[in-house]
């Protein structure tokens, strides 16, 4: 059975909410990377080095990563000469498969969400400022939130003039409580009395905003390992999760700032939003490859519940759906 087979299978009516926001988020993607294969496929009757060629320019187009991309194509020509295919259209599938195998490789329990089945789930939540953090906690707060958690926030970014009022007008919007300080105030103080709050309110989620300034490594180093100290002071083993916020629509620039967090601070997953704003959702199989951190959710649009948790097949459907669509109607 073919891959888009595998997919059509499992995700059997286009009416399925889920899957239905991952093939609309990936639209822009979608265009741009599969239209270019389409065409790629079209021109070239054998699979060939030049085919290969100009495969690896239209997936580092797609900011897959040249790193990822060398693995990619040395891992599709070995599945070609395996299985003798000589028809370009079969790559389709096969760059469909590999980019599951890619994501998926690794340990498979670091892809879920770290909640606490009892007690206080505590996550950090750190990035550079407009990459959306402050939105993706008021998001995350209203799953939580409908799933029947208690929810709290900390206002943990002191130092960006209005950050906390952002998150006071999430926190309104959404229904939950607000832990905060004065402006300019020490972050981790703002950890310790949200900690305090949580645990006196018998909260489920304190999700904690921190400051995103980059402009010194050694002092945001420093900062977020006191503000984790404090948590963890409090509540042993937490924080559960510390999720670093990025833009897909910054590219390769996200990697970069990825980068930069990971040596910073011991990040558990990524959060990538706008997603649905790029052409180049490639950048997804760059991060997790290349860091080797699973992206844990993805931001597909503007809407309260765009904010989605990520999966690799949803993913590939997203990117492939017209073509999965295509076997479909061809049967």
């Amino acid at each position: 059975m073919s891959f888009f087979k595998k997919l059509k299978e499992k995700f059997t009516t286009q009416t399925e909410s889920v899957t239905e926001k991952f093939r609309e988020g990936l639209t822009k993607t979608r265009d741009n990377f599969s239209g270019k294969v389409n065409d790629l496929v079209s021109r070239y009757r054998k699979v060939d080095e030049e085919f290969f060629e100009e495969l690896e320019e239209i997936l580092i187009q797609a900011d897959v990563g040249f790193e990822t991309v060398m693995e990619l194509i040395e891992e599709l020509k070995k599945e070609v000469k395996r299985r003798n295919i000589q028809d370009t259209k079969e790559v389709q599938a096969v760059i469909s498969e590999k980019l599951v195998d890619i994501y998926q490789g690794g340990d498979m329990e670091s892809f879920g969400v770290n909640i606490q089945e009892e007690g206080l789930t505590v996550i950090l939540f750190v990035g550079v400022n407009g990459v959306g953090k402050t939105t993706t906690i008021g998001k995350l707060a209203h799953k939580y939130k409908s799933e029947g958690k208690k929810v709290l926030l900390a206002a943990g970014d002191t130092f960006r003039a209005g950050a906390i009022e952002q998150l006071e007008v999430w926190g309104e919007r959404v229904g939950v409580e607000v832990i905060k300080q004065a402006e300019g105030s020490d972050p981790a103080a703002v950890m310790y009395d949200a900690v305090q709050a949580a645990k006196s309110r018998r909260a489920d989620i304190l999700l904690c905003d921190t400051a995103g300034r980059l402009q010194n490594k050694v002092n945001l180093m420093k900062e977020l390992e006191k503000v984790k100290r404090v948590i963890e002071r409090e509540i042993p083993e937490a924080p559960h999760e510390v999720l670093l916020v990025l833009d897909a629509t910054t590219g390769q620039n996200a990697l970069i700032q990825a980068k930069t967090f990971k040596e910073a601070t011991d990040v558990s997953g990524i959060v990538l939003t706008k997603l649905d704003g790029t052409a180049k959702g490639g950048i997804v199989i760059a991060i997790r490859n290349e860091l080797e951190i699973p992206v844990k959710f993805v931001g597909l649009g503007e809407k309260m519940d765009d904010l989605q948790e990520f999966d690799a097949e949803r993913y590939v459907y997203g990117l492939f759906a017209d073509l999965v669509e295509e076997e479909q109607t061809a049967e």
